[in-house]
């Protein structure tokens, strides 16, 4: 039996033979895991779903029965059954779909994962706050891979954490890159529900700003309130020891989960981003122009600072600067762009005035 992380283990049964005695097995720890267990005289109920592979027929290989026990783990979580065998034609994944998540171990080791940033800027000054780093993933074969295609893949399974940890190491390293030549821009990282799962998440980051000596303050960690809601208390846990070590915390699209005010008041969080589906139809439905200057007013009043992303026009722009939006980012402004683009994109708008929205950068987007 093994921890892989956060609350996952895996059991390995060296003399089952058929599905059928696998599933049994499982069966049995399931109901094992369901008599309360009682910590500090109050009793605890474990809610547990379980993947079954069976060698050969799922796989010839540690990594491949892993997965794939993986995904039969979440399919079981999904429908609420309990233990799952794995199946592709129950899964819900194409063969494409599992032949991309097998492929996905490769591109860590082979380093096709880049990054590219979109900038965040005030609107009150035009000034570059900051910029959120989004992951590529270059395909030797399939060329390049949108992040919609691997991500919700990756997000099912282990998998993740490596990828979120290259992230990480990618984005600090540029800080420390752009440090060097003059240039103090914070980024943004994205994190997943699993990451929050993951109890060596805060220690991982730390690292990584202490390889390339980063003042913590110049790493972003935006998180949705899908993932908080996850695992709400775990996750103030988690967020409160980033936010000690002066990392900020940003809560992403906003408005599109179920955060209660009472949760979001006792957060250490240092920003709301207010949900692009708002942002992209306020100018044409005004329920959602409500929602979004309702959010920013929110964000205000509870001294955070409000972001608007998904700004794709000049009127978005111009709605959000009225409602008092302090940044936005989105097409209108730039797309996600290399390191060099970025900076040259800056470099030309320093030079113009800072209330036009330059779409130089829109021509190069990847």
């Amino acid at each position: 039996m093994a921890r892989l992380g956060g609350d996952e283990f895996a059991v390995l049964l060296p003399n089952a033979d058929t599905i059928a005695g696998v599933l049994a097995a499982a069966e049995r720890v399931r109901h094992a895991l369901g008599s309360p267990f009682v910590v500090n005289g109050i009793e605890l109920g474990i809610d547990a779903s379980i993947g079954a592979v069976l060698s050969g027929d799922h796989g010839a290989d540690p990594a491949t029965l892993l997965q794939r026990a993986d995904i039969a783990m979440y399919v079981a979580k999904e429908q609420g059954v309990g233990v799952c065998a794995y199946d592709p034609a129950i899964d819900g994944h194409s063969r494409d779909r599992l032949s991309l998540l097998g492929e996905l171990r490769h591109a860590l080791d082979r380093n096709e994962f880049f990054l590219v940033y979109q900038p965040k800027l005030s609107l009150a000054t035009g000034d570059l706050c900051g910029v959120e780093a989004l992951i590529r993933w270059q395909h030797p074969t399939r060329g390049l891979v949108a992040p919609d295609d691997f991500i919700p893949l990756a997000e099912h399974t282990a998998l993740i954490g490596p990828i979120t940890q290259r992230v990480l190491d990618l984005a600090v390293s540029q800080i420390r890159i752009w440090l060097d030549l003059g240039h103090r821009i914070p980024i943004a990282v994205n994190l997943s529900a699993r990451n929050l799962l993951d109890d060596r998440l805060v220690d991982q980051i730390l690292g990584h700003l202490d390889r390339y000596r980063v003042p913590a303050e110049l790493l972003e960690l935006e998180i949705t309130e899908s993932s908080i809601m996850t695992d709400p208390t775990g996750a103030q846990q988690v967020l409160t020891r980033l936010h000690e070590h002066n990392i900020r915390i940003a809560i992403d699209d906003f408005g599109a989960g179920y955060t209660s005010l009472a949760q979001l008041k006792n957060l250490p969080i240092t920003s709301l981003k207010v949900d692009r589906s708002f942002v992209t139809t306020m100018d044409t439905d005004a329920a959602n122009a409500i929602i979004v200057q309702s959010v920013i007013d929110l964000g205000h009043n509870l001294g955070l600072t409000a972001i608007a992303e998904g700004v794709e026009s000049a009127d978005a722009l111009s709605t959000l600067t009225n409602f008092g939006c302090d940044l936005a980012q989105g097409y209108h402004l730039s797309r996600p762009v290399a390191p060099d683009v970025l900076l040259a994109w800056y470099s030309e708008r320093l030079t113009k005035d800072p209330s036009e929205a330059s779409a130089h950068a829109e021509s190069v987007s990847l």
